[in-house]
């Protein structure tokens, strides 16, 4: 593999991972050994596309996100995003084919808070059709769309599949936010 695919392949595992990873847990997600790990991290570190939060930690920066393909979100996407949308383009949970919950979410913080106590049946209904993808994608969110496309290839099932889907969410609204603050 090119030293381009794996400067590539670790900003990937830095970026899914949505937390800083030890050298250790990356060096395994790509296949290297920890010192060849570290030897791209350095030039990644380098290059502004990884950064160290904190001791023996590591993760990507907006640069680094840019740099696998994800868009730039900057203040005023970041509110957009964060936006209340109108009723007709909210997020109305359905549990199967034309069997409507009653229960819809018009923003991204009304979507984390429905998503901890709508019934179940409507993730698991949502969440293999790309429904949850696409509805974010519409928001202008390509980076937390591509992540819960990443959690559906995951083949997670009942609460732990909520729970990853709230810890996922919740976090991208919180990074938003921090954007907008």
């Amino acid at each position: 593999m090119s030293e381009g695919k794996i400067r590539g392949k670790i900003l990937v595992e830095l970026w899914a991972a949505g937390k800083p990873m030890t050298i250790q847990d990356l060096a395994e997600k790509v296949g290297l050994n920890s010192s060849s790990a570290m030897g791209y991290l350095l030039g990644l570190i380098k290059a502004k596309y990884v950064s160290v939060p904190q001791k023996h930690y590591y993760t990507i920066t907006n640069l680094g996100k840019q740099a696998i393909g994800l868009p730039k979100i900057d203040k005023n996407i970041a509110q957009n995003i964060l936006g209340a949308v109108p009723f007709e383009k909210a997020f109305h949970f359905c549990s199967e084919l034309d069997n409507y919950s009653g229960i819809h979410a018009a923003s991204l913080s009304e979507f984390v808070d429905k998503i901890q106590t709508i019934d179940l049946k409507c993730i698991e209904f949502h969440l293999p059709r790309r429904d949850f993808e696409n509805w974010i994608r519409s928001l202008g969110d390509l980076e937390l769309s591509k992540k819960l496309g990443l959690l559906r290839a995951s083949n997670l099932s009942g609460e732990n599949m909520r729970n990853s889907l709230y810890q996922i969410v919740k976090s991208r609204c919180v990074e938003l936010a921090n954007l907008v603050a």
